[in-house]
């Protein structure tokens, strides 16, 4: 249990003996006390409302209560250094610091791990994101799913689940069929022969580049193939090229996937027709107008779905709903997909559909990451200056550098529209947050080289005072690296890796204004190696926290 846990703990116990010593109710008749930090400073560091929570079982005051609870306390057994009543009862203890100093200690010891809390329990989540189709370039909006999709999985990590990363390609479909179609135009055209591209194509400069590295290399032997085969060739050599260029642009990004799921395995595997059985033995299915339905309506959809056209083609969603089902089969507790703005209708039926099959829909958890508007010199961007065209992940990683873009696309929630400045994301200036941010870290590695230009030698903590840290900013510091086990635990409960970017903002802040009013190599020996000691652990959480949202805390800026 990490220290604030702790502490928590002890004073909940404290008020718990209280409680009972002052003879207002039986230990056994005792609520579940809640702790809480003021939002203001001066009203202490917890505050409790078990006096109004007891009111209606000892029928009594809740300032009378609060006043026996008090006369009972053992408040240095739980590092209590007062405790006081406010407003209708509620009772601000302020603590002995004390209680903050093993705090350093414990960030020694996690390292990098620091700020883990086993909330998961080793809970198997799956998170499938971006699963851009692979026919061009990834955009903004593939860019922050990317961002906040690989900022939730560290969360998750984090807190404790057991956590994998999919992205499912989507090349069984129409669009694949026109790449294949868009390749092969260009490579006639490559050759000299006259060809149209097709309606749907794909005109990007890629697929010119795609087409001619073909003609260079193969030459007009493509053409002895017949029409199927040639097609499933460019079909083939297209998704490739597409996937390579996909998995470079997040790698570069800083996202790995554990699984890269293929729509084509869906019908390879022969997934659908049990699916549908399934359904329909569920009493879920019928026919009409020559179609097969999916009866959704009762199970929270606005209106029933189409599963196989009366065509005999399968409509988008059959599929998919194959595909969740196998994520179920392959032993997820819970899947957890993040969808672009566009798909915030496909909500409703997909958990529909996991209802049918027998599912809690609950186990389904959807996001959705709403589109980023690019800024630069007060205008809104709309095309690349490289090609003229919209602007790409890459593109953007090449003008602002990838962590500017990490932290700003997971700095918001992501169900909210997002203004991303360009201008600021490179500035070095406090105005920029995540410059603030690593700055932070970087001064603290820069005050950490001067110690050692002054032949400052660091002791282990153990020979550490740490009594000497006795500033309300030191302790404020403290507080606030203590509580990073509990922001994970929170963000990853509401799947919000945006509340770490607010944290560590926070911490920074708190930093720079301490750096300001205190010297931290000073010519009392003792004093200097606690704050040295204080600085290390601020200097790890940031690294750590940094590196949860997929941002480099520099050692030099």
């Amino acid at each position: 249990m990490d220290v604030l846990n702790q502490v928590k703990t002890i004073v909940k116990q404290a008020i718990t003996e209280a409680v009972t010593a002052a003879g207002i109710i039986d230990a056994a008749q005792m609520p579940e006390i809640t702790l809480e930090v003021p939002k203001d400073k001066a009203h202490g560091d917890f505050a409790t409302n078990v006096a109004m929570q007891l009111t209606r079982i000892a029928k009594q005051n809740p300032r009378q209560i609060a006043e026996q609870i008090i006369a009972n306390l053992q408040k240095e057994k739980a590092y209590i250094a007062s405790a006081d009543i406010a407003g209708p009862g509620f009772i601000n203890f302020k603590m002995n610091k004390v209680y903050l100093y093993p705090l350093i200690a414990e960030v020694a010891e996690q390292g990098s791990r620091y700020g883990a809390i086993n909330v998961g329990q080793g809970l198997k989540v799956q998170v499938e994101f971006v699963s851009a189709n692979p026919t061009g370039s990834l955009h903004l909006g593939h860019a922050r799913g990317a961002a906040v999709g690989d900022a939730l999985c560290n969360v998750l990590d984090l807190a404790g689940y057991d956590v994998s990363r999919e992205y499912y390609i989507n090349d069984a479909g129409n669009q694949v069929l026109n790449l294949a179609k868009s390749i092969e135009a260009r490579y006639l055209q490559a050759l000299g022969q006259d060809a149209e591209m097709p309606e749907d194509g794909y005109f990007g400069e890629d697929i010119k580049g795609f087409a001619a590295e073909l003609a260079a290399d193969k030459g007009d032997s493509l053409l002895s193939l017949s029409e199927e085969e040639r097609r499933s060739y460019f079909r083939t050599y297209g998704l490739e090229k597409e996937l390579d260029k996909i998995k470079r642009d997040l790698g570069r990004f800083g996202v790995q996937f554990d699984h890269w799921f293929s729509e084509t395995s869906i019908y390879e595997d022969n997934l659908i027709p049990g699916v549908l059985q399934e359904l329909r033995d569920n009493g879920h299915v019928y026919e009409e107008d020559g179609a097969t339905w999916l009866n959704t309506t009762p199970l929270g959809d606005d209106k029933n779905r189409v599963l196989i056209k009366n065509d005999g083609s399968f409509t988008y969603l059959t599929p998919d709903i194959a595909y969740h089902r196998n994520k179920f089969e392959r032993g997820y507790d819970r899947l957890i997909n993040i969808w672009g703005a566009d798909h915030h209708g496909y909500i409703p039926r997909m958990k529909a559909a996991m209802t049918a099959l027998g599912f809690e829909a609950d186990r389904l958890v959807v996001l959705i990451a709403q589109m980023v508007s690019l800024f630069q010199n007060g205008e809104k961007v709309k095309m690349s200056k490289r090609t003229g065209k919209a602007v790409t992940m890459e593109d953007l990683m090449d003008e602002v550098g990838v962590d500017p873009i990490r932290y700003f696309f997971t700095m918001r929630s992501m169900d909210s529209h997002l203004d991303f400045d360009m201008d600021l994301a490179v500035s070095q200036s406090n105005e920029n947050p995540v410059f603030y941010v690593q700055y932070a870290h970087a001064r603290i590695c820069s005050i950490y080289r001067q110690a050692a230009e002054q032949g400052i030698e660091i002791l282990p903590l153990e020979q550490v005072d740490l009594s000497r840290l006795t500033a309300e900013a030191e302790f404020d510091l403290l507080r606030k690296i203590g509580e990073l086990p509990e922001e994970v635990a929170v963000a990853a409960e509401q799947y919000a890796p945006h509340r770490l970017i607010r944290y560590v903002y926070e911490l920074a802040s708190q930093f720079h204004s301490y750096y300001k009013g205190h010297y931290v190599i000073t010519d009392d020996a003792a004093l200097t190696q606690a704050r040295l000691a204080l600085l290390g652990a601020l200097r790890t959480t940031l690294a750590n926290v940094l590196r949860v949202v997929g941002v480099s805390a520099p050692e030099r800026m």
